[in-house]
């Protein structure tokens, strides 16, 4: 282990302790707010913007932009987090972690990947990628993720970073970092969603190894802080869209890393927030069944509404043209885990957790 990585360690034990004894509230609002972020672009992408808005005018365009800058916020954020918290099982064994941080999420990914499958299997209109052979669903299981990738990340991820845990932390977030760029760049082929697959792998990384130091980010924002670098993130996406640098090199990747600093400079705020702040961590302890469930039945609003969408008449046209994204983001949350309540109740945990190992009963007792 190299003096950085001992120091890392030494800071990270005492912030394991910190963070999920209690588990940090501004952590969950941040997984909050991504979440809703995931729902809203997918219902704008998938489903607002293929409805025939005659009426509405600039409204609908407004909305595909605003979903599209978030791009750098919300996965970056959620996968910085979700290396914080990876963090106590890195420095334990393989065979004490294996099951819970690698087994349970490629689990959680052929299970949902199949009921995904079935269910878009009758929305073949909806845009979303989704296996209609054999052939295309081993490929979207191994190198080409559809839309439940974030689970696929989360057990490759973690698995790469154990594995080049010998690799000194700079070198490795640098090579991570250029991964970003290049995928970022479209200078590699990023079918489906391999581009965000590549591209997210250094904020993980962020959260494993530099959680010392976002910590005390987080333990000493301010409102102006978290102001500044609000500024600096909205001046930077208007500036990336105005000049169409998307794919310059290190233009998204820089900007994914601001509009980080910005989610970590301001969550620790919201939470603040009796009410807001309560809501939200709620919901961020409640992302894998929003996450998993909300794809096919967005899908199968889509396949019923659309068209009676696009023959509305031109007042209701307007208004919901504003308001309709965030009435179905809503609808499809509280539907999400209405279900998440029914199917538990229904003793399905296996849908949500790798069922556990029985343990063999001694028949000598």
């Amino acid at each position: 282990m190299s003096p950085y990585q001992h120091k890392v360690a030494l800071l990270t034990e005492k912030g394991v302790m910190e963070m999920e004894n209690p588990r940090a509230v501004w952590a969950d609002v941040a997984k909050g707010v991504c979440i809703l972020l995931v729902v809203l672009w997918h219902t704008v992408n998938k489903h607002y913007l293929r409805v025939d808005w005659q009426a509405g005018g600039a409204i609908p365009a407004m909305w595909g932009f605003f979903g599209d800058q978030l791009m750098t916020l919300r996965m970056p954020l959620f996968f910085t987090i979700s290396g914080m918290f990876a963090v106590s099982a890195y420095h334990r064994p393989w065979r004490v972690v294996v099951r819970s941080r690698v087994a349970k999420f490629f689990y959680l990914y052929l299970i949902w990947m199949l009921i995904h499958t079935a269910i878009l299997w009758f929305a073949p209109s909806f845009d979303t990628l989704s296996a209609r052979s054999l052939g295309q669903f081993v490929e979207q299981l191994t190198i080409t993720p559809p839309n439940l990738w974030y689970l696929y990340a989360l057990a490759l991820y973690f698995v790469a970073a154990k594995a080049l845990h010998r690799v000194p932390v700079p070198i490795l977030l640098g090579a991570a970092a250029l991964l970003a760029v290049v995928a970022a760049a479209d200078l590699i082929a990023t079918p489906g969603n391999r581009g965000s697959l590549l591209q997210n792998f250094v904020f993980f990384l962020l959260g494993l190894h530099l959680r010392p130091h976002i910590e005390r980010l987080t333990q000493t924002t301010t409102w102006r802080r978290a102001g500044v670098t609000g500024a600096v993130y909205a001046i930077a996406l208007l500036a990336m869209a105005a000049t169409a640098t998307q794919q310059t090199p290190t233009i998204w990747t820089a900007v994914s890393l601001i509009a980080t600093v910005f989610g970590l400079s301001a969550a620790p705020l919201v939470a603040r927030w009796t009410h807001i702040g309560a809501a939200l961590s709620w919901l961020g302890r409640r992302t894998l069944p929003i996450y998993v469930i909300h794809m096919p039945i967005l899908a199968l609003l889509h396949m019923a509404v659309a068209a009676p969408l696009s023959h509305a008449s031109p007042a209701a046209q307007t208004v919901l043209a504003a308001t309709y994204p965030l009435i179905v983001t809503a609808l499809l949350v509280a539907t999400c885990l209405l279900i998440e309540y029914g199917l538990k109740a229904a003793r399905a945990t296996w849908l949500f957790d790798l069922p556990a190992r029985r343990v063999p009963v001694d028949s000598r007792r």
